[in-house]
């Protein structure tokens, strides 16, 4: 065996050492691999209200429509629900492929790419219309009465989209932002696209009246999250295994350029923005000292890429072997103005996306069955 090779074995045994450290710590033991605690931050969003989403999962993304109904949210059986209140709970309003036959798990991720995955979701105001960012289907629309939607975007430069992640939409230009998270893997790969060091996530801007796609960024390591600013100034794309969050301007003298608006102590998902022009941002784990290390490391993420590992084994890398929840709002300038937290995940766990309204805080999670209403 030679040293490269020694390496390698010697790092990966650590790594799995250290996850099953994670995952069963010894009683009264510190587990340094726990996610790390955030100064200022409110302990407060395991008071959140659950709603279950009826027998489905993943609600990644939440949006009410133009005449404020809903939320909208997509699950992993490839379906749009909508929230009809208390009374009357969730009824299905769109589906992103008309080969449903055998969508009838709640989680299939082996039949993603037949059911169809939405995640981000955005409603064109002036529209009506409901924008689907569907991780296997590409860009899809679907009017304001629901049903099958109809694809917009599925290829990019003459080459399937893999992973379209999220979007946001500028209707006084009718130009639609959005990500593609990798070229090289698709969403139920997304352990290997953030292990491996993938870097060729993308933000790209569609218009609708002309039908053209542009590449804005590229050589994303793991595009996320997009939202444009209050004034259209600029727009936000999240790089969520480097903890970061990219500005590129639209306008003024800066137009063109790209900056680092935040650097965040753990992975983030959607961001969104509020009334007031802030950004939250739902991050879905807080990075620990194993995540950081294995991220940076790109060999050792490949090396445990080889190894016998489950999704869950690897997942505890970048949760600390404890699910938990954390949100950041940030300030037009990305400044952290405010952190809520279910550090020990009693409510709230793996959280996509942060949407508020009326004075709610409404919360997915592409994980969970359920998602949480916090009052603010």
């Amino acid at each position: 065996m030679n040293m490269s090779s020694k390496l390698i074995l010697t790092a990966a045994t650590l790594a799995v050492g250290s996850i099953l450290l994670a995952l069963y710590p010894p009683p009264g033991s510190f587990n340094i691999y726990a996610p790390p605690d955030i100064p200022g931050s409110v302990d407060h969003l395991h008071s959140a209200q659950i709603v279950k989403v009826g027998a489905a999962v993943g609600p990644e993304s939440l949006v009410f429509d133009p005449n404020g109904d809903g939320p909208y949210t997509g699950v992993a059986d490839g379906r749009i629900l909508k929230w009809e209140g208390d009374e009357h709970g969730w009824t299905d309003f769109a589906v992103t492929s008309s080969q449903r036959k055998d969508c009838v798990r709640p989680f299939a991720p082996e039949l993603e790419h037949v059911c169809g995955r939405p995640l981000g979701l955005r409603f064109h105001k002036k529209t009506g219309d409901l924008y689907i960012a569907d991780a296997y289907l590409g860009l899809q629309v679907v009017g304001r009465d629901g049903g099958l939607a109809t694809q917009v975007v599925s290829e990019v430069e003459g080459r399937p989209l893999l992973f379209t992640n999220d979007m946001d939409i500028d209707e006084q230009k009718d130009v639609i932002y959005f990500s593609d998270t990798s070229t090289k893997f698709q969403r139920r790969q997304f352990m290997s696209s953030v292990l491996s060091g993938d870097k060729t996530g993308r933000l790209l801007k569609y218009n609708i009246s002309s039908k053209e796609v542009t590449v804005l960024l590229e050589g994303l390591a793991f595009a996320n999250g997009v939202a444009l600013s209050k004034d259209q100034s600029f727009v936000l794309v999240a790089e969520t295994t480097t903890c970061r969050i990219h500005r590129l301007w639209l306008r003024g003298p800066n137009a063109g350029n790209t900056d680092i608006f935040a650097e965040l102590p753990g992975f983030p998902d959607n961001v969104r923005r509020n009334p007031k022009g802030e950004f939250w941002v739902a991050l879905h784990a807080k990075r620990g000292i194993l995540a950081k290390w294995v991220v940076s490391n790109t060999w050792a993420g490949n090396a445990l890429l080889k190894l016998p590992l489950s999704f869950k084994q690897l997942h505890a890398l970048f949760v600390g072997g404890k699910a938990h929840a954390t949100a950041l709002r940030l300030s037009e300038e990305g400044k952290v103005l405010e952190v809520l937290e279910d550090c020990e995940g009693k409510n709230m766990k793996f959280i996509s996306e942060v949407e508020e309204k009326d004075g709610k805080l409404w919360i997915g999670s592409v994980l969970m069955p359920f998602l949480g209403i916090y009052n603010i």
